[in-house]
């Protein structure tokens, strides 16, 4: 019944998207404030607002996700009228559900719709990862692609107080253990076979290199756009963003990343390709 409840409720956030003339997907702010369970749109302003805010804190162009519309609503009686309202790109609609009450199960799963969908259209819109063919070819790219998030994880925990390698070690670990369901990296490695000087990230397939990046990518913004600091806190919240994406992949049916099989050293791939360079 959970599930049902919960497939309804994301259908609910595709049905009341609407494309634009060039076909920009688009949601409307008061369909949205309703469909999140706010009684009044008046409720639903400063949720906007606090969304507003942490858009231009992640360095995002507001214009681009954010633009002052009116709508014509029925009033009673066939009566119509306009009302102010917000034309919300899909990263403003997830902003919002992030800032939203967060106690309602709407808005758990409107959290969960909008931080996957984002993330689905950033890879789909990444035209080299469109591109390639292989798996060997999506690991090398998403590999990359994790290096480099981690760099940028890795700053964001430092500006939350995550300062020494002993630290740094403990919030990854964090979101590993919300990842795999309680294992921490030396739990993986023996789940996985692999030998403690084997990093774990080099072996890992295209499917679960692409739940480690959502997890690196979401912490990153989620420590950024919600200011957070200390240590306790970053870790915490490293947890339960891995948690996150554990429950949207067990949610959608996929298999859990603990049980997805090892994979060759991407060295070894690597090595290959400069040869065909070469």
């Amino acid at each position: 019944m959970k599930n049902k409840l919960s497939s309804i409720n994301l259908t609910i956030f595709e049905q009341i998207k609407q494309v634009d003339e060039n076909g920009n997907e688009w949601w409307s702010a008061r369909e949205l404030g309703k469909v999140l369970e706010y009684s009044e749109y008046r409720h639903f302003k400063p949720v906007i607002e606090k969304a507003k805010e942490a858009c231009n804190n992640s360095g995002q162009d507001m214009d681009n996700h954010f633009e002052d519309i009116l709508e014509m609503i029925e009033t009673g009686k066939g009566a119509r009228r306009k009302f102010e309202s917000v034309k919300l790109s899909r990263y403003a609609c997830y902003l919002i559900v992030q800032n939203a009450d967060s106690g309602k199960e709407v808005v758990a799963l409107g959290q969960t719709y909008f931080a996957v969908q984002t993330r689905l259209q950033e890879i789909r819109q990444m035209d080299e990862y469109n591109q390639l063919d292989s798996e060997d070819e999506k690991r090398l790219f998403l590999r990359n692609e994790l290096k480099k998030h981690n760099l940028q994880l890795a700053d964001a925990a430092k500006d939350a107080g995550v300062i020494e390698p002993i630290d740094y070690a403990i919030f990854q670990n964090h979101g590993y253990k919300g990842l795999y369901g309680g294992l921490d990296a030396k739990g993986i490695h023996k789940s996985k076979g692999l030998k403690g000087s084997q990093n774990i990230l080099d072996h890992m397939g295209s499917t679960e290199l692409a739940a480690n990046l959502f997890r690196a990518t979401q912490t990153e913004d989620k420590l950024r756009r919600e200011n957070i600091k200390g240590k306790q806190k970053a870790n915490q919240t490293h947890y339960e963003v891995g948690k996150k994406v554990r429950k949207t992949i067990e949610e959608i049916g996929g298999t859990m990343p603990e049980n997805l099989p090892t994979t060759e050293s991407i060295k070894v791939i690597e090595k290959k390709d400069s040869k065909k360079i070469k």
